[in-house]
């Protein structure tokens, strides 16, 4: 329990530290806090956490590694060459969600929420495109074909995570499937703000807001990790 506390008050400083580094435009030392923060929860998640879940942990470890890369070859982004490593982080931020996707599919038995929601799902899924073609078509001017494809599967990916994350709360409606619903948003929200900020306005507030998203979408999917599912629907669904 000491051990757990003093990584999760050790965990709350860093979370300050990079945000308040974002606010005084250091980026390359956020990044660097960043990589540690990640680093330490999932040392957390592995000290504290007994029933673990091997698809959220593989989550944590890809997340991490390419934040750890993208760190580490910063000063490599604007050389010849380097510009491999934004297929190599991104693809590695990709592969983390595609964790998720894989830990939400596992938990959803899909031709039940097929039957049970079939409108839901159809709304769904033209949000869906709807959504990834607007947002990735404001990159469209900046990034040549390969960029492009690339941020419109890491597009797709994340609005998959959140529609499934959103089906997963409706069929479940318990408090694990509502914090990973809530992270899930808050994943949504920084990667589209850090994107207009990318390729938009290079306004400061942009990223420090995405900053704050994308804590918030640590927080509430480690706080998911921690739950079970309600003993009413493991019964439903047993």
């Amino acid at each position: 329990m000491l051990q757990r506390n003093f990584l999760i008050a050790i965990l709350t400083v860093f979370s300050l530290g990079f945000i308040g580094l974002q606010l005084l435009q250091y980026e390359y030392y956020a990044m660097g806090v960043r990589a540690a923060m990640l680093v330490l929860l999932s040392i957390l998640y592995a000290v504290s956490v007994k029933n673990k879940r091997k698809f959220f942990f593989l989550f944590l470890l890809a997340f991490t590694l390419s934040d750890i890369i993208n760190f580490i070859t910063w000063d490599f982004s604007t050389e010849e060459g380097g510009f491999d490593y934004y297929y190599l982080g991104n693809g590695l931020y990709i592969l983390s969600y595609l964790f998720l996707v894989i830990k939400l599919l596992g938990s959803i038995n899909l031709p039940e929420v097929a039957r049970k929601l079939p409108v839901q799902i159809l709304v769904l899924f033209i949000l869906d495109c709807f959504c990834v073609v607007i947002v990735t078509n404001t990159t469209k001017d900046e990034l040549g074909v390969y960029p492009y494809v690339l941020e419109f599967v890491y597009n797709a990916v994340i609005m998959l995570l959140l529609s499934l994350a959103l089906l997963n709360f409706i069929y479940k409606d318990d408090k694990k499937s509502m914090n990973f619903l809530i992270g899930s948003i808050c994943i949504v929200f920084s990667e589209v703000i850090q994107l207009a900020y990318f390729y938009i306005s290079e306004a400061n507030i942009l990223n420090v807001i995405s900053s704050v998203f994308l804590v918030m979408a640590f927080l509430f999917l480690y706080r998911q990790s921690r739950l079970i599912y309600s003993e009413r629907m493991q019964i439903a669904n047993s």
